[in-house]
């Protein structure tokens, strides 16, 4: 399982700080290909319902959903690289992802599965690298800049021990899990999360400040993470397009165009600086799960199917919150209704919570300030205000009044609360 030939830095001096950026290979995908191995090398679109599941049949093989069959509102989770290349991306539609690959398979998400790979290639990294920080369920930062032996030189290679900390952090990623990850270690965050997609799938990428005109500069300006499509879509129009051009712009004009402090970051981000340290901990601000609908619900004709949603996020959150050892004092309620309308309100309790029947009951009262009189597309609980059990609770801060000063709103007879 190794990599193709890592990329090496035309300077081999090695900075004070070594960061790396791991990222899981097409991370969901490849998890399904563990269980479905006769899928490897095909195009595979994660992102289905249940009903999308793969059947066995009665001699033994397997009936899998098309893409073309798919008929929905749902979205790409991920998918693998064969269907990339058919450009099958991430958050696009499937009905759009069916007209690129109508003929790529089509599996329903499993995030079970998910975090428990997430904790198995987690665990494997801890082993070698103690400085982790934490970026979601499939990246994360490593401080390697104490490991013993990084700086070490190996038959001959000035990067030899460097080298071999990143395949042996990948030996033991595909020996825990059997997926490959791609690593890219450099002398901040900002570069080596950029590092780790240069060569993937299965690459480790060795990048150094002398590389960043050669290696850096030529990408687009939406390959520095924090860059998003308007921000783009501002420097396109300023004739901005690759980074190398935004490291030539003027500090002062793009301070002007997007303001003191993000126009004096593009200018850092283009020339790869970047101080941040790597985080090993830090407290959630809120916890939250919500849904999107295959098609609009009505509040009254849907009553019964969006009561059973709604208990299953509540249950669903209060297991969040018992898993992850918090409580906390602020329920949340999220609505977003057809022409995507998004409505949100919360409730701040005399005492915080884990439970979630006392967290239904309050977003139970949020909706009731809610004007139910749209079909809806997306329900989401959230609880805020969060502290462990057992230690002194955040003081309450007071909230600006809501529309209809948060009372309840006036709602025809037939216009039942689900």
């Amino acid at each position: 399982m190794d990599a193709a030939l890592p990329s090496t830095p035309t300077n081999t001096a090695l900075p004070e700080r070594l960061i790396a950026h791991l990222d899981m290979d097409a991370f969901y995908a490849s998890v399904e290909l563990l269980r479905y191995p006769d899928l490897l090398g095909q195009a595979v679109v994660i992102g289905g319902r249940r009903s999308h599941a793969p059947q066995t049949l009665a001699d033994g093989s397997r009936s899998y959903s098309r893409l073309r069959d798919y008929t929905g509102r749902g979205v790409v989770t991920t998918s693998t690289y064969a269907a990339r290349d058919l450009g099958v991306f991430s958050g696009m539609g499937l009905m759009k992802a069916a007209l690129r690959a109508p003929d790529a398979i089509l599996l329903p998400t499993d995030f079970d599965a998910y975090r428990l790979y997430s904790r198995l290639f987690k665990a494997a990294v801890a082993e070698l690298a103690s400085v982790i920080e934490d970026r979601g369920i499939d990246e994360i930062y490593m401080d390697l800049s104490d490991i013993p032996g990084i700086r070490d030189a190996v038959a001959h290679d000035p990067l030899g021990g460097l080298r071999a900390i990143a395949r042996e952090i990948k030996n033991s990623v595909f020996q825990a899990t059997g997926l490959t990850c791609s690593i890219g270690i450099t002398p901040n965050k900002l570069l080596s999360k950029i590092a780790s997609e240069l060569d993937k799938p299965d690459g480790i990428t060795l990048l150094m400040a002398a590389d960043i005109q050669t290696r850096i500069w030529p990408l687009g300006v939406r390959k520095i993470n924090g860059i998003g499509p308007k921000a783009a879509a501002k420097l396109l129009a300023l004739g901005i397009e690759t980074v190398e051009q935004l490291a030539a712009a003027e500090p002062l004009m793009l301070i002007a165009q997007f303001g003191q402090s993000f126009g004096a970051w593009l200018h850092e981000a283009a020339h790869g600086r970047d101080s941040r340290a790597v985080v090993t901990h830090s407290e959630p601000v809120s916890i939250s799960r919500e849904t999107t609908f295959e098609h609009d619900l009505h509040a009254v004709h849907d009553r019964a199917e969006l009561s059973a949603i709604f208990t299953r996020l509540c249950e669903q959150l209060a297991s969040d919150l018992l898993r992850k050892g918090y409580q906390g004092r602020t329920i949340g309620l999220k609505l977003r209704f057809e022409g995507f309308h998004t409505v949100t309100r919360d409730l701040t309790l005399a005492q915080p919570t884990q439970d979630a029947q006392a967290i239904r009951r309050a977003a139970g009262a949020c909706l009731k300030r809610v004007p139910l009189d749209k079909r809806i597309r997306l329900l989401g609980v959230r609880v805020g205000g969060l502290s462990r059990p057992g230690t002194p609770e955040p003081a309450a801060t007071t909230k600006r009044p809501r529309p209809n000063g948060g009372a309840a709103v006036p709602r025809p007879e037939n216009l039942v609360l689900f």
